[in-house]
């Protein structure tokens, strides 16, 4: 049965009325992600003004010098900036249309990460072992405060890769899923730009 000219143009004017409400809906989630890295980025920079304020204030208890491991500590950094290569090689194969190589390179970025937190977490029980607790000093409160505000986003980025790999197997790489895997892999790269400026700051200039 044929159409009308009046069928063919609503048809097309509906479909493109659709089209443009999906990148409008696009549009407004990118936009979203971009104002939560910016309060993030706000969250960051006053906890870390907050440490630098309170470093000093041991209330006669261990300072960073007698308490940090740099050894542990160089580990998780090494753990944490080879995830963001690796991430950077999922989004390559992303573009390649390798859903395969897009889901292993996502999964290696997850062990990474999932080492990275392992170790914070050692070093963590290590500290309140030897009684080095966040209620001990005010130097103490603001470096579980930051070191630990770091690890719990890293662990989200966990729970969301893990939730994106699950859809990248059911559905495949689409325009959605390619934009949840971009914005994923921005997100982890922040984290790790924030742990270079943390393990600057409070590690480093700790033992110094």
């Amino acid at each position: 049965m044929s159409m009308t000219v009046n069928e063919v143009v609503s048809r097309f004017g509906d479909r493109r009325l659709h089209d443009d409400h999906d990148h409008d809906q696009e549009g407004m989630k990118i936009l979203g992600f971009w104002i939560f890295l910016v309060s993030d980025c706000l969250l960051f920079a006053s906890l870390f003004a907050t440490f630098l304020v309170l470093r000093t204030h041991i209330a006669g208890g261990p300072s960073g010098k007698e308490l940090f491991e740099m050894p542990g500590v160089t580990a998780e950094t090494f753990a944490l900036l080879t995830s963001s290569f690796t991430s950077g090689l999922a989004v390559m194969e992303m573009r390649r249309g390798n859903v395969k190589r897009l889901i292993g390179w996502l999964i290696v970025t997850a062990l990474l990460g999932l080492v990275f937190v392992g170790l914070e977490i050692d070093e963590f029980v290590k500290m309140v072992s030897e009684g080095a607790t966040i209620q001990h000093s005010a130097f103490l409160s603001a470096f579980f405060t930051l070191v630990g505000t770091h690890g719990c986003h890293v662990t989200l980025g966990l729970f969301w890769m893990t939730a994106i790999m699950f859809q990248l197997a059911r559905y495949g790489i689409n325009a959605v899923t390619q934009r949840k895997v971009f914005i994923a892999c921005l997100y982890w790269h922040f984290l790790d730009v924030v742990w270079v400026f943390l393990f600057t700051v409070v590690y480093l200039m700790g033992v110094m």
